[in-house]
């Protein structure tokens, strides 16, 4: 169960509904360098008066500034590796009087979606469990609107990851980072499907390492052992964002987007993803062993 002030990030509630909004680009402020440089101009004549007459205040130098950050390239890296993900659910409808006549069940067909990032060339992709359990049906749309029906390879309910899986080679994948050596105050970029919204990117910093948030519950099952150890950033993430990528400024794989703090459902501040050392061990172990060692 969820706390009321913590909800996981679904996307079974998006419906029709379309969110619009500004985002803009974030450098790090340019740093000013003050006093004299390798670099810096002679004093002109008039400065040279001012020193004369006591006026000793140091000219500021504004040098050339090349940021290490580029959301650009990192944002290039990432759209095409991470998917939309469409769920298709069987459910039972209410009571159909007419169903005995036209033989219709009394089921209706529910739908959600989410996100997934492609992991390898030949099709492995990694997403929430929460947004492929229990599916009937797992459809996957790729960056270049071409759309595969996918398997799963396994889940792993204690971590909320999935690994699924399409027929198709020669994919554009996203390459691990180390999540352990991310730190405080980097930027991050969220990269997922938020409200049907495909192939949306938003920046921001990590705001926390190692966060527990109780989200994940443990079961009536004695193997259950929940683990949380979030990343928590304040990159704008919503529902359709679960699966999708938390990448650092070089695109490389620092985390999947699982959750928000939020008492609106929508974001307000905070986000939390799943460490990428904690996903690359898990799917390793789905992929080979088909659960969790």
């Amino acid at each position: 169960m969820v706390k009321s002030s913590i909800k996981i990030i679904t996307a079974g509630m998006i419906g029709g509904l379309l969110s619009f909004g500004l985002t803009s680009t974030f450098k790090p402020d340019i740093p000013l360098k003050i006093g004299k440089t390798n670099n810096q101009p002679s004093l002109t004549a008039r400065q040279n008066n001012n020193i004369a007459q006591g006026n000793y205040a140091t000219p500021v130098i504004m040098p050339e500034f090349e940021s290490d950050v580029s959301f650009t390239t990192a944002a290039e890296k990432t759209v095409n590796s991470v998917v939309h993900v469409t769920t298709l659910y069987e459910m039972v409808s209410s009571r159909d009087p007419f169903s005995e006549f036209f033989d219709r069940g009394g089921l209706s067909t529910q739908t959600s979606t989410g996100s997934g990032v492609i992991i390898s060339g030949d099709g492995y992709i990694v997403t929430n469990n929460h947004v492929v359990d229990r599916a009937d049906k797992i459809e996957i749309t790729l960056n270049n609107e071409r759309t595969y029906t996918a398997e799963v390879i396994g889940k792993d309910p204690n971590t909320d990851l999935a690994l699924i899986k399409i027929n198709e080679k020669d994919l554009p994948f996203i390459n691990f980072g180390n999540s352990d050596d991310v730190k405080i105050g980097e930027w991050v970029l969220a990269v997922g499907n938020p409200f049907n919204l495909t192939s949306t990117v938003t920046a921001g910093i990590i705001s926390a390492k190692a966060r527990n948030i109780n989200i994940l519950q443990r079961g009536s099952g004695t193997k259950d052992f929940p683990l949380e150890s979030f990343i928590q950033t304040d990159a704008a993430v919503n529902p359709g964002n679960s699966g999708g990528a938390l990448v650092s400024a070089t695109g490389n794989l620092i985390g999947i987007n699982t959750a928000i703090a939020s008492q609106t459902g929508s974001y307000t501040g905070y986000s939390f993803a799943i460490p990428s050392n904690i996903v690359k061990k898990v799917t390793e172990d789905l992929l080979e062993y088909g659960i969790v060692q």
